[in-house]
């Protein structure tokens, strides 16, 4: 995330904004975001949860055995959380849908982290990844969240 640089006068953040790539606080404390940085971080999630939802259709097989047993037909719920992945990411990328993709991709979020956990209880199931790895997924879910709910915003909020 980029970093907060806070300027006293209007002059100065004028000054700044035209070659800083980073946000500004206004006199009222409402963050001013340069132009685009909302956009390109919109774009670089909605390509994440594209190219993760393509993978549920290509390789199944990884998320196909996270989904805990306790919950039926594990392929379809992959297949079914792949499409929401795909249809959410390119949401993102239509103004005119975009918060509610970003409200989708927060549920999403929130349906799948029953696996994240699975993972943490059985961790053979993580083919070999670290436990410190599979323990961080969990509060990366809460930064999902936050950014979903933040590019689903409009570009002048």
């Amino acid at each position: 995330m980029p970093l907060w640089w806070f300027a006293a006068d209007r002059t100065a953040r004028e000054s700044v904004r035209r070659r800083s790539p980073v946000p500004l606080v206004r006199d009222n404390g409402h963050v001013m975001q340069p132009q685009g940085s909302r956009r390109r971080y919109r774009v670089v999630l909605a390509a994440i949860m594209i190219g993760i939802g393509l993978l549920h259709f290509f390789v199944p097989g990884p998320f196909v055995s996270i989904v805990p047993a306790f919950l039926p037909a594990p392929y379809a719920l992959v297949i079914v959380s792949g499409f929401f992945e795909v249809l959410g990411g390119a949401g993102l990328l239509v103004p005119r849908v975009r918060r509610a993709a970003s409200y989708g991709l927060v549920a999403l979020y929130v349906a799948v982290f029953p696996a994240n956990i699975n993972m943490i209880v059985h961790p053979e199931l993580g083919r070999g990844i670290p436990e410190w790895m599979l323990l961080a997924r969990l509060p990366l879910q809460v930064a999902l969240i936050a950014w979903a709910i933040w590019v689903g915003r409009e570009d002048r909020d």
